[in-house]
């Protein structure tokens, strides 16, 4: 398998583990959440040993070692991207498969097992733009600096639960932009970036400047997803809102 095909493989089988224990009615609630983030890992961290024997990897639900910093190519993923929402039998959860090389986020598949789609790191077409902004935040914690572009620009709000499933709805026509700003980690935003550049669209940092990864302190807090020529709009309306918020 190439890179891509061998993460599409991975975060699909992944997916359906994931709906299968779901529908076991063993577990609920958190609960479920727990057993699914484990479950995942589980087979996540074998098939990637067995297939990729070289390459580091970086888990949310592993703990972490220096000696990835030393590897090119990192693999970087999120068993459970959305484990309320998934523990809440929603849809709006992925699974998070990346591979990370000098830093880049060059492959990447996004799971989106309650939709039954998985977007990997290929061109695709892009879905037109609409009259009206329509802007992603959190479901449950709406960030104010979020808040505050959307109504410098005028869009409209898209509540959505995980970081995937709202990076995957730029891609899948459902959304316009994603900004993120209230803290994430590399294993948050590295697959949805590979794939949302591989289809070419604009993601960052929210003040613009490239996402890397593989660091030594995977903390990586914010992410902008958008149609290229939003991009610039964006920045500017978030950089007055911090002006603004700025004592002084």
């Amino acid at each position: 398998m190439t890179d891509l095909e061998l993460a599409e493989t991975i975060a699909a089988q992944a997916g359906e583990m994931l709906l299968r224990l779901r529908q076991s009615g063993l577990f609920t609630g958190k609960a479920l959440g727990g057993a699914g983030d484990r479950v995942a890992n589980a087979f996540i961290m074998e098939a990637l040993r067995e297939n990729r024997p070289e390459d580091a990897i970086l888990s949310e639900e592993e703990k972490d070692s220096a000696a990835r910093l030393a590897a090119r190519r990192v693999w970087i993923v999120d068993p459970l991207d959305g484990t309320r929402e998934y523990g809440e039998g929603r849809s709006d959860w992925a699974v998070h498969i990346a591979l990370a090389v000098a830093g880049k986020p060059v492959v990447g598949a996004v799971a989106l097992p309650g939709l039954n789609e998985v977007l990997g790191s290929t061109p695709r077409p892009l879905p037109a733009v609409p009259g009206r902004l329509r802007m992603l935040v959190s479901r449950t914690r709406p960030a104010k600096e979020a808040l505050a572009v959307a109504a410098a620009l005028d869009a409209e709000l898209v509540p959505m639960g995980s970081a995937g499933a709202k990076a995957m709805a730029v891609l899948r026509g459902e959304a316009d932009i994603y900004l993120h700003t209230g803290g994430q980690y590399e294993w948050d935003n590295c697959a949805p970036a590979a794939v949302a550049l591989a289809a070419g669209l604009h993601a960052s940092r929210a003040d613009g400047s490239p996402l890397t990864y593989n660091s030594p302190n995977p903390y990586l807090p914010d992410l902008l997803i958008c149609q290229k020529h939003l991009a610039a709009p964006v920045i500017a309306a978030l950089r007055r809102d911090c002006a603004a918020a700025s004592p002084g």
